[in-house]
C-alpha cells in the first residue's frame, strides 16, 4: 500500500466515524460560487481541519468544509472551498479531496471555477462548459508512486470530460434558457494573474479560459475512474484582452450577479445525471 493511499485511508476512516452518508455526485464550488451551498439540503458538515492530515483552505472566501446532503433528490457531497497548488501544498494533497470523495462513493465529479476569459467572443459573466483542458503549466497530480488502488500508472486522458455529462449540461442550459459557451480551460499555478504575453501564448495554444485550479482535479478524478464535467464562470477578461487591472474582488461580484442561473444550471443538470 502506497504512502498516499495510507493517508487517504486515514481520512476516509475519520469520515466514516462522522457519518454513514454515501454521496453519488461530488461538486467542487469555485471562487465566489460557495453561495450555492444554500441550495442543498445539508445533512452533515465536516470542516477540512477536522480530518487528520487533510489540507485546509487558506484563501479568503473558501470556507473549507465538506457539505453532505441532497442536491434535489441526488445524494451529493459539495466542497465549499477547494485547496489550491499556490497555497503551498504538494499536488498530491491538492487532489486528496477528490480521492476522498471517490472513497465516499461518488461516480461523478462536477467541477466549477471562476476564470479569466481568453476567447474574445466571451464576455464577463459568461458560463463556459469545459470541453477539454491544458494542464502542462502545473505538475501532474500523478507524479510519484502510483496509487494503484485508484487507477493505473499511465491513464488515458482522451476524454477527461465525459461526453454524456456534457450533453446533459447543454440540454439543461437550453431548457433553462441559460447561455452556455464551450471551451478549453488552462490551469496555471498562480497566485499571480497572468501577463498579457502569457495570455497571447495561451490563446495560441488553444485555451479559451484560464484559472488556478480544476485541471489537476480532473486528472486525479479521471485516474480514479470518476466521470468528470465542469462549468467555468468567466469572472473577468484576461490580462491584455481587457485594459482593466485584474482583482480578486471582481470574482465575487460577477458570481453574485449570476448566482441564480448558476444554481439552476448545476442543480437541474445534477438531477439528470
Amino acid at each position: 500500500m502506497s504512502r498516499q493511499y495510507e493517508k487517504l485511508e486515514k481520512c476516509y476512516a475519520y469520515y466514516r466515524s462522522r457519518t454513514d452518508f454515501t454521496p453519488k455526485v461530488g461538486l467542487i464550488l469555485g471562487s465566489g460560487l460557495g453561495g450555492y451551498a444554500a441550495n442543498m439540503q445539508v445533512e452533515t458538515e465536516i470542516p477540512y481541519g477536522d480530518i487528520p492530515g487533510f489540507p485546509v483552505s487558506t484563501v479568503k472566501g473558501h470556507a473549507g468544509r465538506f457539505l453532505l446532503g441532497y442536491i434535489g433528490t441526488v445524494p451529493a457531497v459539495a466542497m465549499k472551498g477547494r485547496v489550491h497548488y499556490y497555497e503551498g501544498y504538494a499536488m498530491e494533497d491538492v487532489v486528496l479531496p477528490v480521492r476522498l470523495m471517490k472513497k465516499m462513493g461518488i461516480g461523478i465529479l462536477f467541477l466549477t471555477n471562476a476564470s479569466g476569459g481568453i476567447n474574445r467572443a466571451f464576455s464577463t459573466g459568461d458560463f463556459m462548459m469545459i470541453t477539454d483542458q491544458i494542464s502542462s503549466f502545473v505538475p501532474s497530480p500523478l507524479i510519484g508512486e502510483n496509487v494503484s488502488e485508484l487507477g493505473e500508472r499511465f491513464p488515458d486522458m482522451t476524454h477527461i470530460y465525459d461526453r454524456e455529462l456534457m450533453e446533459v449540461i447543454e440540454k439543461t442550459a437550453q431548457e433553462e434558457e441559460i447561455e452556455l459557451k464551450r471551451g478549453v480551460y488552462l490551469q496555471t499555478s498562480g497566485p499571480n494573474f497572468e501577463s498579457p504575453a502569457e495570455i497571447r501564448m495561451y490563446a495560441a495554444l488553444g485555451a479559451d479560459a484560464v484559472g488556478m485550479s480544476t485541471a489537476c482535479e480532473a486528472i486525479a478524478a479521471s485516474h480514479a475512474g470518476i466521470r468528470v464535467c465542469g462549468v467555468s464562470c468567466i469572472s473577468n477578461m484576461a490580462s491584455g484582452i481587457s485594459e482593466e487591472e485584474l482583482s480578486s474582488l471582481d470574482v465575487q461580484a460577477v458570481a453574485d450577479r449570476r448566482a441564480g442561473e448558476f444554481a439552476r444550471l448545476v442543480t437541474k443538470s445534477i438531477e439528470k445525471m
